[in-house]
């Protein structure tokens, strides 16, 4: 498939191109700093662009047949929600239908799955914007009229793809270790290209 790839040199983007190459996937990543992704491939094509420009990202969205929204932005402001407002606008435009968008695990009604750590320590205090910020993306996401499918993940830690792991949990669920692999996110993700379980759902995703 045809995949364009936002947030491409993150934490989770790097793993992503990665395993899309390995997949034999045509991976075009967009950057706004391409040379942090220093992967050679015949099958990758690197774009330089903001994803704030909406003119930047309506180019790279042209002739995409799935679009993986991975965008990082750290602590605070509103890159993921403003971001992926242009990208869902310019797939609107296009006609690209198809899109994966990364969250976080304690969005929406998965709250519940968090415990008191991460509830009111990491989200309520210390990464309340960035949380504020997912919400907002997820809002818009739902509200558009794309295929898409939300994934929720716990807590990025290294490690390798495993393979193994829970997705598709329900809120009350609270036995999860509230972390999983960078590379394992990475796996999963990938896997919505050939699955629809998930399509219009919102599947966390943890060990």
């Amino acid at each position: 498939m045809k995949l364009l790839i936002f947030g491409s040199t993150g934490s989770i983007g790097r793993p992503l191109v990665e395993q899309a190459l390995e997949q034999e996937h045509l991976v075009t990543a967009f950057a706004r700093n391409p040379a942090k992704l220093d992967i050679q491939h015949t099958n990758l094509k690197v774009v330089q662009g903001d994803v704030l420009n909406s003119a930047s990202v309506e180019q790279a969205v042209q002739d995409q047949d799935v679009v993986l929204c991975v965008l990082g932005s750290g602590r605070k402001g509103t890159i993921r929600s403003e971001g992926t407002r242009h990208i869902i606008q310019a797939m609107e435009k296009a006609g690209v239908r198809r899109l994966i968008c990364q969250t976080t695990l304690g969005a929406g009604e998965s709250w519940e799955n968090l415990n008191f750590f991460w509830k009111y320590i990491m989200f309520g205090a210390f990464l309340r914007e960035a949380f504020l910020d997912h919400e907002r993306q997820e809002n818009e996401v739902k509200q558009s009229h794309l295929e898409w499918t939300i994934v929720r993940p716990g807590a990025f830690i290294d490690g390798d793809r495993t393979g193994n792991y829970r997705h598709g949990f329900p809120s009350t669920d609270k036995t999860t270790k509230l972390k999983i692999s960078r590379a394992d996110v990475a796996d999963f993700l990938l896997k919505q290209l050939t699955d629809d379980s998930y399509l219009y759902r919102t599947p966390g995703i943890s060990y």
